[in-house]
């Protein structure tokens, strides 16, 4: 996965500001071999309050008008991120339960209520687990490597 910084600090933003709750949103951008994130959505975590702190759930609405923007952009929704308050940023059974094989998952630790790591994930077509996948965050002339 490549992404900018700019891209990942409004991604940071946004989930710090969903804590002590998981926050979520999708990744819009293209696929040419590599995953490149163009921008992100915030979507609002659909779970009622208690759930919230340890699951997330996006409305088929709110995907339907992601899909809407990225087809707009002419981008295409490439993944999921969401962030485990307080916990590694590890797939849980849940998220494997409910992912798909062919978008990338971007799980972001918020510690405290400050990002504190972020790891990127691909299911295994036989859903049997995830493949953890490389970020590369762009920027400023450089370009930092989070390798799995």
């Amino acid at each position: 996965m490549i992404v900018s910084r700019q891209v990942l600090d409004g991604i940071r933003g946004a989930l710090e500001s969903a804590y002590p709750h998981e926050g979520c949103g999708f990744l819009l951008g293209e696929r040419d071999g590599d995953v490149h994130v163009r921008d992100h959505l915030f979507a609002a975590n659909d779970r009622e309050a208690a759930a919230a702190a340890t699951r997330y759930l996006i409305t088929p609405e709110d995907f339907r008008a992601a899909t809407r923007e990225a087809d707009a952009r002419q981008l295409e929704i490439v993944g999921v991120y969401h962030s485990h308050p307080d916990v590694p940023p590890r797939p849980s059974a849940f998220d494997r339960d409910h992912a798909w094989p062919w978008y990338q998952y971007l799980i972001v630790s918020v510690v405290q209520g400050r990002v504190d790591d972020m790891r990127a994930w691909e299911l295994k077509d036989d859903r049997s687990g995830f493949d953890e996948r490389e970020v590369r965050v762009t920027g400023n002339g450089s370009a930092r490597r989070h390798a799995p």
